[in-house]
């Protein structure tokens, strides 16, 4: 069987794409777990499938590279919006909407240079009850709470963007231990679906620095909820203000999020690598 993809990655935040009106994927967990692997397959942190859509342009599904089913990837949506103009599935460059299961997105081509394009995507309205992220945390939200992890305290604010996220300020982020501290937070008990964990500098009112570890993928170059998530925590914890432009510096590039009353907007790259056939 011959498999035609698409390898495309937001701030290197990196996935192979099926377009699913053209390839039959019967068993994406699987295929999830031998394609992302960097050394004997194509390799990425996971894969995206494109599949037909009743209520949008299209619909994401999203499989991590462990073979877990995500519920939404904002740096892989904002690629799957560029694979749909270019393939001439979405008409509107400025309406292109997207059914995920966190419900449908809907994203605006602001250049288009060819491989590379920049993408604005409504993240939607972040959640901020504890039951709704989901934790079991006794408190309604959780905004720097203290959490102990095996006899060290943290103190974390947590936020869902459709997707659970639990967030760590600190001093210096790239000297944090992120897979020590990220592998055992994203599967405590408290959480219970998982959460991905982001490991936050605030480096002045405008700007933060942040490492993320994501659930069923450890930790990436980029996570585009999970920047959104962070600038949420930041605002809820008085260190930048909402309605305002902040860019958070990934290990990956840069991303433009503007969180207010209305929901959250994020702008960064989407960008096509290559595209290929696979023997399975």
């Amino acid at each position: 069987m011959k498999l035609k993809f698409t390898k495309m990655h937001g701030c290197g935040n990196d996935y192979v794409y099926i377009d699913c009106s053209k390839n039959d994927v019967s068993d994406p967990e699987n295929l999830s777990i031998k394609l992302s692997d960097r050394r004997y397959q194509i390799g990425g942190d996971g894969i995206i499938l494109i599949c037909p859509s009743k209520l949008a342009d299209a619909k994401m599904r999203i499989f991590n590279k462990d073979g877990s089913e995500g519920k939404m990837c904002g740096n892989g949506i904002r690629c799957v919006a560029k694979y749909l103009y270019d393939n001439g599935l979405a008409a509107d460059k400025d309406n292109i909407k997207v059914e995920t299961l966190s419900g449908i997105k809907t994203l605006s081509i602001a250049e288009n240079s060819g491989r590379e394009a920049v993408v604005k995507v409504d993240m939607g309205k972040a959640i901020l009850s504890a039951e709704d992220i989901p934790t079991i945390f006794s408190k309604d939200k959780i905004v720097n709470e203290p959490i102990t992890i095996e006899g060290k305290t943290y103190n974390v604010t947590c936020v869902s963007m459709g997707n659970p996220h639990c967030i760590i300020f600190c001093d210096e982020v790239y000297s944090a231990d992120v897979k020590g501290v990220g592998s055992k937070l994203s599967c405590n008990s408290i959480f219970p679906e998982g959460v991905n964990v982001e490991f936050v500098s605030v480096i002045d009112e405008k700007n933060l620095a942040i490492r993320v570890w994501e659930r069923g993928s450890g930790e990436t170059l980029a996570c585009g909820s999970g920047a959104c998530a962070s600038v949420v925590a930041a605002a809820e914890n008085g260190f930048c203000k909402k309605g305002e432009n902040i860019t958070v510096h990934l290990r990956g590039g840069k991303l433009i999020i503007n969180y207010s009353d209305n929901g959250v907007l994020m702008t960064g790259n989407a960008v096509k690598v290559f595209e290929g056939e696979i023997e399975l």
